[in-house]
């Protein structure tokens, strides 16, 4: 690993190390992905970390927020944390429970199913965004928080293949939209598709009303 990234992962680990300090044991990052779509679940994990799995940065080189990590190192880093993290979990909320809650409180409560299928409780979350969740665990809602600490950006970068990887799935069912290229987002293409083919029942009813 160049000295670069090392330095650049020890500041993505700079909040952590200070709550370590302070005497927390264990830190989750808890980080959502699929707000913005038109089609598809919005997913959030929570990633569980304590300072002994953080000691060798060689093991997560590339770690940062899921959007500016490139699709394959993305896969690779997404195997690395979820075999190195004390623990993990996901949070899945679909299309027709956004609609019927909205896409805030959808992306919400998924962070929530997220920290309640922990098996290794943390001390503390760290969650991206500006919102907290309903837990009975200490918390801290950190704006751009997965570009800010390392366990929020480890969250993010596996709710971010999770959900690619079901949107590949709807690809095979539904071939007409072009979800494995998009992932449900309103590109050009995918929004032409939907105004030839109309909706199909993994799309958002209550994003793009207007096409």
């Amino acid at each position: 690993m160049r000295p670069s990234e090392q330095e650049r992962l020890k500041l993505l680990l700079k909040i952590e190390d200070s709550l370590f300090e302070s005497g927390i044991k264990v830190l989750a990052g808890v980080d959502e992905v699929g707000r913005g779509p038109l089609a598809g679940p919005v997913i959030a994990a929570a990633a569980v970390f304590s300072p002994e799995k953080l000691k060798d940065l060689s093991i997560f080189a590339g770690v940062n927020d899921s959007k500016k990590v490139k699709p394959e190192l993305r896969e690779k880093l997404s195997e690395i944390i979820m075999s190195k993290a004390d623990a993990f979990a996901f949070g899945i909320i679909d299309e027709k429970e956004i609609d019927k809650i909205n896409i805030l409180r959808a992306s919400l409560k998924a962070m929530e199913i997220a920290v309640a299928g922990l098996k290794i409780p943390p001390s503390m979350l760290l969650i991206d965004g500006q919102y907290e969740i309903k837990s009975t665990l200490p918390q801290k809602a950190i704006i751009g928080g997965d570009a800010k600490s390392f366990v929020i950006a480890a969250a993010s970068i596996i709710a971010k293949v999770k959900r690619d990887g079901i949107m590949v799935e709807y690809d095979r069912e539904f071939p007409m939209y072009g979800f494995a290229k998009h992932k449900g987002y309103g590109t050009k293409e995918h929004i032409a598709a939907i105004r030839k083919y109309g909706r199909c029942r993994i799309h958002r009813q209550c994003f793009g009303k207007n096409f």
